[in-house]
């Protein structure tokens, strides 16, 4: 290779691994300011935010590296199989019919897998089934095509569409759902009884639940850091499924007594009409 290719195939790489760098550099960024709602070459989940959604995202790190060590042993024994039992390095092939040790060992082995894979499932399931106390109780209503959100103990209620002028888009709401930061929220889900089933699905809260109609679904989170959260339902359910997002605005306390004043009047006897903004 002659020296101008040779600086030329240098100049090549070093803009390539510039590009590389910087290109990751943006979206590690990108990542850290848009955590509460997806971003474009998003690897990875949700940066979680709430204790369901953290012990989920351990338990699927932990399983890729479960999986990971398992392919790699899987791989490993396939490579000395074709290296060292071919037909060129053996051309007599072995008659071994039965080995007693190595079926103990492939029997055993995958047991303690499953067992070091069912326990902290196991776990992960009740702490998503069971229902706290909550502090605060909102139930949402799923329709074709929007959600209906109410606080019982605030007799507050409104209707939460997609705004097509806001951003980020096919992600927000003309209303959003408002609670305080670090406090217990008990979910009651279901969708109307002449409709279909929806589901309501926070990444960044790991919840995913179905609104199915004639029956009431529970869940609950404690969200531990203030933010605008996005979602959608998750439920194939029509030919606007795609437009029915979920807004949810978590505030300081201070901030959320405050709306709730301001809630009161507006969605009390209007329901839905207009949008109070936490904090303003």
């Amino acid at each position: 290779m002659s020296h101008s290719m040779r600086t030329k195939a240098k100049s090549v790489s070093g803009k390539l691994f510039s590009f590389i760098v910087i290109s990751a550099g943006i979206i590690f960024t990108a990542g850290g300011a848009l955590a509460d709602q997806p971003f474009p070459w998003q690897k990875g989940m949700q940066e979680p935010v709430t204790p369901i959604a953290h012990a989920i995202v351990t338990f699927h790190n932990e399983l890729l590296i479960l999986s990971a060590i398992i392919v790699s042993l899987v791989l490993t024994l396939m490579l000395v199989v074709i290296v060292r039992f071919n037909a060129r390095a053996n051309p007599v092939p072995s008659k071994t019919a039965h080995n007693t040790l190595i079926e103990v060992i492939w029997t055993i082995i995958p047991v303690i897998i499953l067992v070091i894979i069912a326990v902290p499932s196991i776990r992960l399931v009740y702490l998503e089934d069971v229902v706290v106390d909550g502090d605060i109780t909102i139930k949402a209503t799923g329709h074709q095509w929007y959600w209906t959100y109410n606080y019982p103990d605030e007799a507050i209620e409104f209707d939460a569409l997609l705004d097509e002028e806001a951003e980020p888009r096919l992600l927000a709401t003309d209303n959003h759902v408002v609670v305080p930061v670090n406090t217990k929220v008990r979910m009651l889900i279901t969708a109307s009884p002449e409709d279909v089933i929806h589901s309501w699905a926070m990444p960044a809260f790991g919840i995913k639940t179905d609104a199915v109609p004639g029956r009431l679904n529970e869940t609950w989170f404690t969200v531990e850091r203030e933010g605008t959260y996005y979602g959608q339902c998750s439920e194939l359910c029509g030919v606007n499924h795609g437009f029915m997002p979920i807004t949810v605005e978590v505030v300081s306390k201070e901030k959320y007594e405050a709306w709730l004043v301001r809630a009161r009047q507006e969605f009390a006897d209007n329901r839905g009409a207009g949008s109070p903004v936490a904090g303003r």
